[in-house]
């Protein structure tokens, strides 16, 4: 289906008008638990949890009929994870889509029989997740962007071909461990010699965040990868525009929202793909033999509008290589 139309489904009031592309079998209501990190994401938001059940109906599931959903969000609190996956294995899911490294991770802590479709999960391999990626081996498959991460570096170029001269870069991030992006990025800023300010933001108050990185004299904003962060995608880019702060995103959907660049894919491509696995395994497949896919693109997006709202000149071999250009 093509983007801008799944993105209507999932923001426009037509949830509950699926395309029946195909017949479900009768009978057997299939439950599908999400379990995710972040918090609950508005319904307009585009984020894994709002988009697989979306993908799911454009696949002929019908809601109570097919398929019923279990949301569980660990509200930016990790240790709440292990208990939240527990739910979903007493109430007997078929299949669990986890978003997010500490989602994955406590669902295989949790289960080795429920089928779990990772999404947004760094290398699977790596973490012991999985086999390998052609034959996971086990109960978990799923869509990987573990290759996002050595785009950090890529991002941190980017946003100071933007902003030349660029010295002090904020990094809003989110507690807990520090992330595989984050190391990436520091390893690209020690070769660039620029400095990064790494702020977490606290809970929602983002707000004191940008407060802080206006205090710490920042010329630029780079936001990591992370399922809090996406689900606040738009208060974090009215708050880049309001301290006028130029900053690089990860998903073309920043971008579409009003940030001024993105480079990486799309969460909507991804949660697409991760709905068809979940197809699949409702359908009789085996994660084991379910090859882990992987962002076949990674695209620069520049919204012109926004910087020109920042008095920004976007460098003309920049605008060259952009995918698209939001004018």
């Amino acid at each position: 289906m093509e983007r801008r139309a799944f993105l209507t489904l999932a923001t426009g009031g037509l949830l509950a008008a699926p395309l029946a592309v195909k017949a479900q079998p009768a009978g057997k209501v299939y439950r599908v638990g999400i379990l995710s990190p972040g918090g609950v994401p508005d319904p307009s938001v585009a984020t894994a949890p709002n988009l697989v059940p979306v993908a799911l109906r454009n696949l002929g599931y019908v809601d109570g009929r097919h398929f019923v959903v279990e949301r569980r969000f660990a509200d930016g609190r990790i240790d709440r994870l292990p208990q939240l996956t527990r739910e979903l294995v007493l109430l007997q899911m078929d299949v669990i889509v986890a978003a997010g490294e500490p989602a994955i991770q406590a669902a295989k802590d949790t289960t080795v029989t429920i089928p779990i479709v990772m999404i947004f999960g760094g290398d699977p391999v790596a973490r012991g997740w999985v086999a390998s990626l052609s034959r996971p081996g086990g109960n978990i498959t799923g869509v990987t962007t573990a290759a996002e991460t050595a785009l950090a570096g890529k991002r941190l170029e980017l946003i100071m071909e933007a902003v030349p001269g660029a010295a002090r870069i904020a990094v809003l991030a989110t507690g807990g461990p520090v992330s595989d992006s984050l190391r990436e990025a520091q390893k690209a800023a020690s070769a660039l010699r620029v400095r990064l300010v790494v702020v977490e933001v606290q809970g929602t108050d983002y707000d004191r965040a940008f407060a802080r990185m206006v205090a710490e004299r920042t010329d630029a904003l780079f936001v990591l990868p992370s399922p809090i962060l996406t689900r606040d995608r738009k208060q974090i880019v009215e708050r880049a525009a309001k301290y006028r702060l130029p900053a690089i995103y990860e998903w073309r959907e920043h971008a579409e929202v009003g940030g001024l660049m993105s480079y990486g894919s799309s969460i909507v491509e991804l949660s697409r793909h991760a709905a068809t696995y979940v197809d699949k395994i409702l359908k009789g497949a085996k994660p084991a033999d379910l090859p882990i896919q992987q962002p076949a693109k990674y695209e620069l997006i520049i919204n012109l509008k926004t910087a020109k709202a920042l008095g920004l000149t976007i460098p003309p071999s920049l605008l060259q290589r952009a995918d698209q250009v939001i004018e």
